[in-house]
């Protein structure tokens, strides 16, 4: 080839032909694929319908839920208390913490991933969000969706999921139980089977899947039918690991209690010996609320606890309106938990955004 001859890349083009790098002669930008955008397009709007249809039922059942709490307030004609904000602030602070608990206990199962702080609470959020969907399907759709963006195994999350709620469940259900069958003795469970005592009898499952070899057994055999593969021992926390989750899913739980006893001091006097009684009234009814599986939020029977426990102490009028004015101001906090992952997501990366 001699110095007067063009070389490969600048060899004249036969007419209508393509270079070996896809672009075109004109704008040197590669020809997108009809077929494939196409495709594109349709996941595009499939994703935002799916978004909308999750906004309008979260929506219509939060609208729901705090026009009646609104009604059934009113209708009690009771005056503002500044505490109620205290208490609302205390309701959505207790979902950030979760968040982060959650976040951990993944990052400890799949060690080689980092979990941000501000992602692990942005997810919470929106699962929390997502709990007003009946049937709690969203909130756990919510993380394995995200789990798939960051690289997380969708198998892990779930686990995760399953963790979080068996470590709220024992949180409330082994504390509130103590205080109060030291404070009004077994018979508040006896009379009342239904709701009181079967549900709390959930103690034992609960207590056998925070064991890792019976949790990785009873997970491991219907994956192995199902996924055809099993699940990995690593997938599963350890006693220790366990134990130390158990202990730190308390505080969430906490802080509810607070804020309710606090609420409920607004209402009617009540003296430091109730304090834990009001607060582990709180406690079970969240735990019970959380067992109807398909009632969104466990409207009606996180109230019906309330009035049963509060009504050894109080008037039962009394107990009615604390109940009703916690659902009203637990409905606000979930207002405010829906600003907060607004305001972090738009924090997180696009491509692993929840």
């Amino acid at each position: 080839m001699t110095d007067e001859d063009p070389t490969p890349e600048e060899q004249p083009l036969p007419e209508g032909a393509l270079p070996a790098d896809g672009a075109t002669p004109s704008d040197g930008e590669p020809e997108l694929d009809p077929r494939k955008a196409a495709r594109r397009r349709r996941r595009r709007l499939l994703r935002w319908a799916a978004t909308i249809l999750v906004v309008g039922i979260v929506g219509f059942f939060f609208a729901v839920s705090l026009a009646n709490n609104w009604a059934q307030v009113v209708e009690e004609d009771i005056s503002f208390n500044p505490l109620w904000i205290l208490t609302t602030v205390l309701f959505i602070v207790a979902v950030p913490v979760t968040g982060l608990l959650w976040g951990r206990i993944v990052t400890v199962l799949q060690s080689d991933v980092h979990v941000a702080a501000r992602e692990s609470i942005a997810v919470q959020c929106a699962s929390w969000i997502l709990k007003y969907v009946p049937g709690q399907v969203g909130s756990v759709v919510n993380k394995t969706v995200w789990a798939g963006k960051k690289g997380i195994s969708r198998t892990l999350v779930v686990i995760s999921f399953i963790y979080e709620n068996v470590f709220l469940q024992l949180a409330s259900l082994v504390p509130g139980s103590i205080i109060l069958l030291i404070s009004l003795g077994p018979e508040i469970f006896g009379q009342n089977i239904t709701l009181l005592l079967l549900p709390v009898l959930a103690i034992v499952p609960f207590a056998l899947i925070s064991w890792k070899p019976f949790f990785h057994r009873i997970v491991d055999a219907p994956a192995r039918r199902v996924l055809k593969r099993p699940i990995p021992a690593e997938y599963f926390l350890s006693t220790p690991q366990t134990l130390r989750s158990s202990g730190e899913f308390v505080l969430p739980r906490a802080i509810n209690a607070v804020g309710f006893v606090i609420l409920a001091a607004t209402i009617v006097p009540i003296s430091p010996a109730e304090w834990l009684p009001f607060a582990a009234a709180y406690m079970l009814a969240g735990a019970i609320g959380i067992l109807a599986f398909f009632v969104p939020s466990g409207l009606g029977v996180r109230e019906a606890v309330i009035v049963l426990i509060l009504s050894q102490y109080i008037e039962v009028p009394q107990a009615i309106i604390i109940s009703l004015l916690a659902r009203l101001l637990a409905t606000i906090a979930d207002g405010g938990v829906a600003l907060i992952y607004v305001g972090l997501r738009r924090t997180i990366s696009k491509e692993i955004r929840p």
